[in-house]
């Protein structure tokens, strides 16, 4: 299996989303946005949001949907790279989907700790993120709450259920849209073994759940204290923390919660993996760690 890093011009490129014509797009902590050609390795500027970009979508064939962290949920023109804000009320936006009829499922991780300090949100298991929904006609509603670190977001292949994925506590949840069960919640996966980040449904109908670092017997354990010992841990200097471990690690589930693949790369050349998107058989990946993306090819068995 073949694993390749591009590099880009900025740290940080948290999520990526493949474009119609093959290109890849990913944005960095600097708040640009880029394009990639897969083949030269070409990189380009497609914008600049101000902020901090994280989940990617396409939103038709012109324009992407950003979810940036200090900004809200905004889109982006791929020609002119003109910005338009669609929702802004959130204290960490962070991962979205798009249905077919263009109504947007969107997280807001916590109402307590922004981007910066994702750390503390991780080790407090505040329980206070969302999954949120934008209508066309633009109403905004909450249809999940009290979610542990409420990150990636992605629909089923016949958008009967929305899947969340809950970082602090490593599982999916997944909200009923049709259905018997339409408005009740249970889980796609449990007991994860790491802890989730973006989720993506791939051409293959998959969820792609991307593993930002595995299971981490310290930061278990630290979740079961009081809440004075789980604040005082992010109060000691960052590198005394519990941090991520070097891993290259994503999962594909079925609509059943079914594990179907269970991919890995090489940890030397890139770690802390982020987003994920599944394209033709290829796994494009994301970190929030490095100044690359990469690829692995051919992964489809």
């Amino acid at each position: 299996m073949d694993f390749r890093v591009i590099v880009v011009p900025g740290r940080g490129a948290e999520d990526v989303v493949v474009g119609p014509g093959g290109e890849v797009y990913t944005g960095t902590e600097d708040g640009v946005i880029h394009r990639i050609d897969p083949a030269s390795g070409r990189v380009s500027p497609v914008a600049d949001t101000g902020g901090r970009p994280l989940g990617i979508e396409l939103l038709g064939s012109d324009r992407l949907l950003v979810c940036d962290a200090r900004r809200g949920l905004i889109t982006v023109e791929l020609a002119t790279g003109a910005i338009e804000d669609l929702v802004g009320d959130m204290k960490f936006c962070n991962n979205a989907a798009v249905a077919a009829d263009g109504t947007i499922y969107f997280s807001d991780s916590s109402a307590i700790h922004p981007i910066d300090e994702w750390r503390a949100e991780t080790v407090e298991v505040t329980r206070t993120g969302r999954l949120r929904r934008r209508d066309p006609d633009g109403k905004v509603s909450t249809i999940e709450k009290d979610l542990a670190f409420a990150n990636g977001v992605a629909l089923a292949s016949d958008e009967s259920f929305v899947a969340v994925a809950e970082t602090a506590v490593r599982t999916i949840v997944r909200h009923w849209l049709t259905g018997p069960r339409a408005g009740t919640r249970d889980f796609l996966a449990e007991d994860l073994p790491g802890y989730p980040d973006n989720i993506s449904r791939g051409s293959d109908g998959l969820i792609w759940v991307a593993l930002a670092s595995p299971k981490d017997a310290l930061v278990e354990r630290i979740q079961q204290g009081p809440l004075w010992v789980r604040r005082g841990v992010t109060r000691i200097p960052e590198v005394l923390q519990p941090g991520p471990k070097r891993t290259v690690r994503v999962q594909a589930y079925d609509n059943l919660g079914g594990l179907v693949h269970d991919l890995t790369g090489d940890p030397k050349r890139f770690h802390m993996v982020t987003g994920v998107r599944e394209h033709g058989g290829d796994v494009w990946m994301g970190s929030l760690h490095e100044p690359a993306v990469a690829v692995l090819r051919n992964s489809g068995e």
